[in-house]
């Protein structure tokens, strides 16, 4: 049956409302369904229909619309089932008058042409990747870049009948003209989320496991390899973009290995483990021009174990992105699965545990997080400079605080690169702050930083910094992956 209705307390300056939750961890349906019965919404996809209905993808198979998510009272909301009978459907876009969602052997089509508000139409979209049977054979996407290419990323096959010698298990590429998969990189494990950025470009959070240390970011372009190299044996195949000049290397420091192979490119950022969280799972870019407070340009990512959505800020140095990952909203019902940004500025968060480990005590739901107009304190930038790092602020901040090296403490490691599950941090060194100079502005501050080190995650905690009003920040940690130093 449905839980609807409760306002949650959420992150200084956001409200978060339930739009549905599991009742209990055995809530079901019955299969002759109808409107009041309940709804196992174990959300796999979401995007918003032109009339304003959510359509969202639930992975038992099925496609439902909700109607009034964005009312105050989600006892209002509606729902309809416009598709059933797909593979474990684990993305839906909207694209003109039709749906299309990934399932396991292909993008699907969906179309209502008779307009009953039920599809009638199921045709294939795009295909051309393995298909095993195997746990975790799953297919991801498909999202749009800035232009207009439709990306799909597939997971690497696990557990029996694996088999990831088969076409581009772990790669990610582009919906040809023809429906046909074109490949453009390797390398991911679970590369369950896809988004593109402001700019167009696409990333993926892939999850962290056999030979991922920590969860990733990726900035996806043609040519790279990643991390995960058990699906390398596609790189033979015709079409393939990557061809590794070197053997991968193995139980290395992970910059050691990035220098020893020229195409495998490190993550624009990485969220170190338990502290950032433990399985990322899907990107939303922040375009809401102020609705969702001061962070319009930063991504926000889904985290499953945690049930938890993080914030990532980007910038480009040399030429390719890096930046910080900062926390920003804990609590969720359940493992965040996917995060979308609606046309009234709320972030919707569609979660399901599927039998995993989850700190949610829900088995599933909907939420919607929304700005109530309060600016939290917080560190909206971390910037890389020639001599440590600028942070840039919310507010203003309290010069004499902000402007003591004593309130800041910085430390940088790296992983270990290995066929292993993960990998501690390792080579850690602490790192000193030589001065903090506060802006004139008092929005921003420069760190004299000594010892920076290029492919290292640098730990920032700005445990002593106040606001102009002598507020704490909410999160004074910061997480900065240091690719290229700034000259």
């Amino acid at each position: 049956m449905l839980a609807l209705g409760a306002n949650l307390a959420a992150a200084e300056g956001y409200t978060l409302q339930d739009i549905l939750t599991a009742s209990s961890p055995t809530s079901s349906r019955s299969t002759t369904w109808k409107p009041g019965d309940g709804i196992v919404l174990e959300v796999s996809g979401m995007d918003f229909m032109a009339d304003g209905k959510l359509a969202v993808a639930i992975r038992k198979g099925e496609v439902w619309l909700l109607d009034g998510v964005h009312g105050a009272s989600p006892a209002k909301v509606g729902y309809s089932l416009f598709a059933s009978g797909l593979h474990e459907p684990l993305g839906v876009l909207r694209d003109g008058d039709s749906l299309l969602v990934a399932q396991r052997t292909e993008v699907t089509r969906l179309r209502d042409t008779n307009g009953d508000g039920v599809a009638d139409e199921y045709l294939t979209a795009a295909r051309g990747w393995n298909v095993s049977g195997a746990y975790h054979g799953y297919a991801y996407g498909p999202k749009r870049d800035g232009q207009g290419n439709l990306w799909v990323a597939l997971n690497l096959d696990m557990g029996e009948r694996s088999d990831n010698t088969g076409a581009w298990r772990g790669w990610a590429g582009i919906i040809g003209p023809d429906g046909a998969f074109q490949p453009i990189a390797a390398g991911m494990r679970s590369p369950c989320g896809l988004g593109a950025n402001q700019a167009g470009d696409m990333f993926c959070a892939d999850q962290q496991g056999t030979w991922v240390p920590a969860t990733p970011i990726y900035h996806l372009r043609s040519g790279a390899f990643y991390l995960n190299p058990e699906g390398l044996a596609s790189q033979a195949r015709p079409g393939s973009p990557v061809k590794l000049s070197a053997p991968v290397p193995s139980k290395v420091p992970y910059p050691e290995a990035v220098r020893a192979l020229p195409e495998m490119v490190p993550p624009a950022v990485w969220l170190p483990y338990n502290k950032m969280g433990r399985s990322g799972t899907d990107l939303a870019v922040c375009d809401q021009k102020g609705k969702f407070g001061p962070f319009d340009g930063q991504f926000f990512v889904g985290e499953f174990t945690d049930a938890k959505v993080s914030r990532v800020f980007l910038e480009k140095i040399a030429g390719q992105y890096q930046g910080a990952a900062f926390p920003f909203l804990g609590g969720l019902a359940s493992g965040v699965v996917r995060v979308l940004f609606g046309p009234d500025g709320s972030l919707y968060v569609g979660m399901t545990s599927r039998g995993w480990s989850s700190l949610g005590l829900q088995s599933y739901g909907l939420q919607r997080v929304r700005w109530n107009g309060v600016t939290p304190f917080a560190i909206r930038e971390m910037r890389a400079r020639p001599d440590g790092f600028e942070l840039v602020f919310t507010g203003e901040v309290d010069p004499a605080t902000a402007g003591r090296a004593a309130s800041y403490s910085l430390k940088s490691y790296t992983y270990f690169y290995s066929s292993a599950y993960g990998s501690a941090e390792i080579d850690e060194v602490p790192l000193t702050v030589k001065a903090a100079t506060v802006s004139p502005d008092r929005r921003s501050v420069r760190l004299k930083v000594g010892g920076l080190r290029e492919l290292y995650v640098h730990e920032l905690r700005a445990e002593g910094v106040r606001s102009a009003q002598g507020a704490a920040l909410e999160h004074p940690d910061a997480y900065y992956t240091l690719n290229h130093i700034p000259h």
